[in-house]
């Protein structure tokens, strides 16, 4: 099974190249974001909790949050594999991704890492917020705030699959076929 982490800072072109990779590999691509939305809508019991939680302001827990891969993973035994986007973000949660997979006799093959200047990120999320109409996309001290955020907290998960053997930074500048061509190098 080919499960792969795709990883690199808002802006870095993760939702691009991951819709490219779900569709070459026939990968499931898997969103903590949208896992959350669909548990929500189908009224299960971690939609709930969740639900409760997110209304209340807080951050829906690591627990929860594994449970809802657990029924994505399980609720799709005839998978070639998953590209987990946005997840995991910490490195508890990568152990806790590991500890799952291994119980389901799989593991992560690779993480895919875009490697983006914060000059070029800011050029890239600022373009963005003039077509969305994203708040947090149009203001400078706020890309700035989650680059840094990014940095701080999410950033170490690459030595944690360096570690592993598992983690490849692909560069994340220039043509997206080129930048395609080398994630699917990396991939093997």
């Amino acid at each position: 099974m080919l499960n792969l982490v795709l990883f690199g800072p808002p802006g870095a072109g993760k939702g691009t190249q991951s819709e490219r990779l779900v569709a070459h590999y026939r990968l499931i691509h898997l969103s903590t974001g949208d896992l959350l939305r669909g548990e929500i809508a189908g009224g299960t019991q971690l939609g709930l909790e969740a639900k409760k939680l997110m209304d209340q302001g807080q951050l829906v827990p690591d627990e929860v949050v594994i449970g809802m891969i657990r029924n994505k993973l399980t609720s799709n035994p005839g998978a070639t594999g998953f590209i987990f986007d946005g997840f995991p973000r910490t490195i508890k949660q990568a152990e806790a991704l590991d500890d799952l997979l291994l119980e389901l006799n799989t593991s992560i093959k690779g993480m895919l890492a875009l490697e983006v200047t914060e000059d070029e990120l800011v050029s890239r999320l600022l373009n963005r917020g003039k077509d969305s109409g994203r708040s947090d996309d149009q203001d400078i001290s706020i890309i700035r705030n989650r680059i840094q955020e990014y940095n701080n907290k999410t950033a170490p998960l690459a030595h944690y699959y360096s570690g592993q053997g598992k983690f490849k930074g692909i560069p994340g500048i220039g043509n997206i076929n080129d930048i395609f061509g080398a994630l699917k190098e990396a991939i093997g």
